[in-house]
């Protein structure tokens, strides 16, 4: 039984024929052929090839079985005695497949339709709409005419004792905290 190491989606997949696996999203519809041509390792009839970093002239066939979604992972962020709590869910895209033959020397699989993944590739996003053109500008409004300041009116002396209200309500002097026997600085 021959076993092969395959790399899409930034992962790594030890597989077998007749396996069924799933991997992060790729291009294709249920019943399409797909053949990875990142192969890592190759093992079978008692000789094991390793890669530097790939095999040559290895490839695996797969056949896509069908375009799913993960189960839902939660997402709770809280921060305590700030009433914050944020809950979000997230379900990641999913490629169900079946390997069908892993090749090597060069060899083509046997179904000759299908989709040659060389890299791992994501399924191709929508692309953002185009933006509509920007409207016209209104003219800008004169400027309105600005008023003389009226000169400010002297401050009145402080109280005796220093700096008002709050030294002769007891307050702490420049230097203490309040509560403080002896002034002056720690």
């Amino acid at each position: 039984m021959s076993q092969a190491v395959i790399r899409t989606g930034g992962k790594q997949y030890r597989v077998a024929a007749n396996d069924i696996i799933k991997v992060e999203r790729l291009a294709g519809e249920p019943g399409e052929q797909i053949v990875f041509g990142d192969v890592l390792a190759v093992t079978g009839n008692g000789a094991a090839e390793i890669g530097a970093p790939l095999v040559s002239g290895a490839s695996v066939a797969a056949r896509v079985v069908a375009q799913d979604r993960a189960d839902k992972v939660m997402i709770f962020k809280k921060r305590r005695r700030h009433t914050y709590r944020r809950k979000k869910g997230h379900r990641q895209y999913q490629t169900v497949l079946r390997i069908e033959e892993i090749l090597t020397g060069g060899a083509k699989p046997a179904n000759p339709a299908m989709i040659e993944v060389k890299k791992a590739e994501p399924a191709p996003q929508a692309e953002p709409k185009a933006k509509a053109p920007a409207k016209p500008k209104p003219k800008a409004k004169p400027a309105a005419k600005r008023r003389a300041k009226a000169p400010a009116a002297k401050a009145k002396p402080a109280a005796k004792g220093g700096k008002g209200k709050a030294d002769t309500k007891g307050g702490a002097k420049k230097g203490e905290k309040k509560g403080d026997k002896k002034g002056g600085k720690r």
